[in-house]
């Protein structure tokens, strides 16, 4: 689940965007703060980005910039498709999630069904983790219930999910992006994912 990250100077020479263009834009929302990713290098301290997530965003950016304000290009780059809807039926033909996934979790739902575009973005993190071989169906039961009770209270601010691990028993954690979380040695962190990205990916796949 490690991220390919690329470098704020390659991004500039890849897109052709300034360093002026990319700080504007980032106080105008229209890219998350927590995509700045600060790390040390052999020359200091360096800025890198989800690389596939930032290229995409910039792209999508470029191209609505001139027929729309930057206010309106924020508006339409919200993280959450809050009016977004699709049934159970066409989210099935589209593969987004595993056939297993969705027998699992919304097996017993008619083809009918209606699923808002929080309910997709629950179905579509349990799949990726259990992808990984890393969480079993039973913790991804647990899963759903946490994201259905807390995900919504954030109300769309960024959080991430943390998934850990002690002496054979799971726990699944959602904190602000920018909070600070400490365990003791013997806790094992099974994956750290920023809610965001994974927003991202899925619209990328629904729009």
């Amino acid at each position: 689940m490690d991220r390919d990250l690329i470098s704020k100077k390659e991004l500039l020479d890849t897109t052709g965007i300034s360093y002026g263009q990319l700080y504007r834009w980032k106080r105008k929302q229209l890219i998350p703060e927590e995509w700045f990713i600060r790390k040390s290098t052999f020359t200091g301290q360096e800025t890198f980005f989800p690389k596939d997530l930032i290229l995409a965003r910039i792209d999508k950016i470029v191209n609505m910039k001139d027929d729309l304000s930057l206010d309106q290009v924020a508006g339409k780059l919200s993280p959450l498709l809050q009016d977004y809807e699709l049934r159970k039926a066409a989210f099935v033909e589209r593969n987004i999630v595993s056939l297993v996934a969705i027998h699992q979790f919304a097996g017993k739902d008619p083809d009918h069904t209606v699923y808002s575009f929080e309910m997709l973005l629950y179905f579509y993190v349990i799949d990726k983790l259990l992808q990984t071989g890393e969480m079993t169906m039973e913790e991804g039961e647990r899963l759903l219930t946490v994201l259905r009770d807390h995900f919504p209270k954030f109300e769309g601010k960024p959080c991430d999910l943390i998934f850990i691990r002690k002496m054979g028993v799971s726990s699944f954690l959602l904190v602000s992006s920018d909070a600070h979380v400490y365990f003791d040695n013997g806790i094992k962190i099974v994956a750290k994912l920023p809610m965001v990205e994974l927003i991202e990916q899925l619209r990328g796949k629904l729009i």
